[in-house]
């Protein structure tokens, strides 16, 4: 076997090997067996919350086993076929085993990503707010251009987005917004881009075609189910009511319809404006309060509270994650983790895949995620 292709399946088997280590191989293997028999019991659907609950664990690591189990039978597919190839002298054969070892490579940089989507909440629906920071229709048109590419991303990977508010900037852009990302694994893969945004480029709106510097903060914050329970004092918040804004026609409300709830302790504030109705409005604001809470405690969880407690201060200079430069050279630079992309346009349309994996294996698990190779 060639040297470059025997390092590369040590390289495999050491991945292999990892996933099945954080997976807790013999574990999985007795709580699959214990799954599928409950799967069978006919009073299991006597409470259809906790049934669903259970299928969705039993399908999900029974697609964990398998395909470690099959990635495993791949690989000695591929070692077999080139030591015949090689002892029968058929290049071919030993070409196409070769290809076939390659291939698991980047099956398994998936599978090592789906390693680091294990948190309490990374498998549910995430909100996405973005707020314009300081700058007027700059900053506002950056918040926008923002919003659209946290949209393309959720697009190109066959997420739902659904959008919940929006406040329009006064001559272009907004000066905040919030959408629902609909998905599984949503709020694991965007916990990583709450913070601060800077763009750099020469201002369409400046006369003199200046180069200007805007911000803008995301906050990603996931979507919580009934079975967790958040309890919040009425008289810890303020509810107002407005007329919801919007881009004209159809989509203004002539009624104050939209929902604003203040959560007094820790400062935090959602609205919603995405129903005609007030009372839809408040009870999805309510939801998105509840969560918020709820990703305040997960957050206090994290080794990484520093860190995060320091992205929800000023939208300035000091506190950006990432940084856009349009001009006077083509480059996107994540700042946490070095991670560099020449095409800002590529990125603006929701290339991002590349930022938030390395975000991850960063952050998840106090570091955890550190140990399994980068084979891609």
């Amino acid at each position: 076997m060639r040297a470059e292709t025997q390092s590369l399946v040590d390289e495999i088997k050491q991945a292999i090997s990892l996933l099945r280590r954080h997976l807790d191989w013999d574990q999985a293997l007795k709580r699959l067996d214990y799954l599928n028999a409950r799967a069978e019991d006919g009073d299991l659907w006597n409470d259809p919350q906790q049934a669903q609950e259970l299928m969705r664990e039993r399908q999900t690591l029974e697609d964990s086993i398998t395909a470690i189990n099959r990635m495993n039978a791949n690989l000695d597919d591929g070692i077999a076929l080139i030591e015949l190839g090689e002892e029968e002298g058929d290049n071919d054969v030993v070409a196409e085993a070769e290809a076939s070892i390659r291939a698991l490579k980047s099956e398994l940089a998936d599978r090592q990503i789906d390693t680091l989507l294990s948190g309490e909440a990374d498998a549910n629906d995430a909100y996405v707010e973005v707020h314009a920071g300081a700058g007027g229709t700059e900053s506002q048109d950056w918040a926008e251009m923002l919003l659209r590419m946290y949209t393309r991303w959720a697009e190109r990977r066959r997420f739902k987005v659904e959008v919940l508010e929006v406040h329009d900037g006064e001559e272009a852009g907004i000066k905040s917004a919030t959408i629902l990302v609909k998905g599984h694994n949503a709020y694991g893969w965007l916990k990583t881009e709450s913070g601060v945004h800077r763009l750099v480029r020469i201002s369409p709106y400046d006369s003199n075609a200046r180069r200007h510097t805007s911000f803008a903060s995301v906050w990603v914050y996931p979507v919580i189910d009934d079975s967790i329970e958040i309890e919040v004092a009425e008289s810890d918040v303020r509810i107002d009511t407005y007329r919801a804004s919007g881009a004209g026609g159809q989509h203004i409300n002539t009624t104050d319809s939209a929902v604003r709830i203040t959560h007094i302790p820790s400062g935090i504030v959602v609205q919603c404006q995405a129903e005609r109705s007030q009372h839809k409005n408040r009870a999805k604001a309510w939801d998105m309060l509840r969560a918020r809470l709820y990703e305040e405690e997960l957050k206090k969880r994290e080794e990484a509270a520093s860190a995060t407690e320091a992205s929800k201060t000023d939208i300035g200079w000091g506190h950006q994650i990432r940084s856009y430069v349009l001009q006077p050279y083509q480059l996107v630079k994540d700042l946490r983790t070095g991670v560099e992309n020449t095409s800002p346009q590529d990125v603006l349309s929701g290339d991002l895949d590349g930022f938030m994996k390395a975000s991850l294996s960063q952050r998840v698990h106090g570091g955890e995620a550190a140990e399994v190779p980068d084979i891609e």
